[in-house]
């Protein structure tokens, strides 16, 4: 919104900082930021209220997390918030790939905030059907992957984009629009497992985001492009925007989230934050690279695949527990010690996904 102020500017005054995507994400930040800090106790006493018990907690869980019962959950209703503000206040309103990432971070935020109702509600660990919940998922991210396909370049439309390989495409035909649904879906579900310790999911989506929001204003500048040997993608520069929103927002909701937690972000949260990072991946083209910067949430989504399979197949567990982080808990690492381990490995992760932009 505030990009039209340059229709004001004369090229040599202060308006003509509004040009600038950098400097609009600063703004996109600190309004995120601020948004969070103001807005953050009081949504958190209005949920507490409403809420009674709080998020109710497993009986097959850690017998640590029985101390937290009666902490709100819907949290992520802050996070949606904060982003949702600053993207419609400081990014360019006219770029289709800044509303399909605010269309899917919604959608995915509504689902997630039905399930939460529904738990908070009925006081059962159990929401919204898990098939019902996935079939809203995939058409949610069949929209998104149809409208992404029509927006990218004709060179690049049901194209698959390989990192390290210079100029490696695989045309998947319509096929890509399964693959690119299973990516937004996969994302969204995986942040929500991982979503389970004070701290756990917030820190490793931000630096999953921002990883994700410099290659995609990488790919938005063809200098840029040129210099890397990357698919030029014309308008993915503004996702930047968006990313800076739901970083700084983010920051708003771990000042609240951090152990203890005081409100747990929910499925409102985790939902509409992974299908965030599916759809920036396959906005900017970059879908294998999220399966490296978002890795920590790989792992954790097939740490309950596996453990699933494996015991239908023999009644044994590979882990003490799944998701994998609660396998550690049960191995008696501390929970402040698994949520900094997991952020310093989704940041090592993070660095690996960047380099891969130079490495051709």
């Amino acid at each position: 919104m505030l990009y039209w102020l340059t229709l004001w500017s004369d090229g040599g005054d202060v308006f003509n900082l509004f040009r600038y995507i950098t400097f609009r994400s600063g703004g996109a930040f600190m309004t995120a930021l601020v948004f969070g800090f103001l807005f953050g106790k009081p949504l958190i006493n209005v949920l507490r209220r409403k809420q009674g018990k709080g998020q109710p907690i497993r009986d097959d869980g850690p017998e640590g997390h029985f101390v937290k019962a009666g902490t709100p959950t819907m949290g992520g209703l802050l996070i949606v918030g904060a982003l949702l503000t600053s993207t419609l206040l400081w990014a360019r309103l006219d770029n289709t790939f800044v509303w399909l990432v605010l269309f899917v971070t919604v959608s995915f935020g509504a689902v997630g905030y039905l399930d939460d109702h529904a738990k908070v509600s009925k006081q059962t660990s159990s929401g919204v059907p898990g098939k019902l919940r996935l079939a809203i998922g995939f058409l949610i991210a069949g929209s998104a992957a149809y409208w992404a396909t029509l927006a990218h370049p004709e060179a690049l439309q049901y194209k698959l984009a390989f990192p390290v390989f210079k100029d490696a495409l695989l045309n998947l035909g319509i096929f890509f629009i399964p693959f690119a649904m299973f990516v937004i879906v996969g994302a969204a579900n995986s942040v929500n497992l991982t979503d389970g310790l004070d701290g756990l999911a917030i820190m490793p989506v931000m630096i999953a985001a921002g990883a994700l929001g410099i290659i995609a204003y990488a790919v938005g500048r063809v200098d840029f492009t040129e210099y890397l040997d990357v698919h030029y993608v014309p308008g993915t520069g503004e996702i930047l925007v968006f990313v800076a929103g739901l970083c700084g927002g983010g920051l708003g909701f771990l000042w609240y989230n951090a152990p203890p937690a005081a409100v747990f972000m929910g499925d409102t949260g985790s939902l509409a934050l992974g299908g965030a990072l599916g759809a920036i991946a396959v906005v900017s083209k970059h879908e294998i690279v999220l399966g490296i910067v978002g890795g920590l949430f790989v792992v954790e989504a097939l740490s309950v695949i596996i453990q699933v399979l494996y015991f239908k197949r023999t009644g044994k567990r590979v882990f003490l527990m799944a998701p994998i982080h609660h396998h550690y808990e049960k191995k008696g690492w501390a929970e402040p010690q698994i949520v900094i381990r997991f952020w310093i490995i989704a940041l090592i992760l993070a660095l690996i996904g960047l380099a891969t932009l130079k490495v051709r």
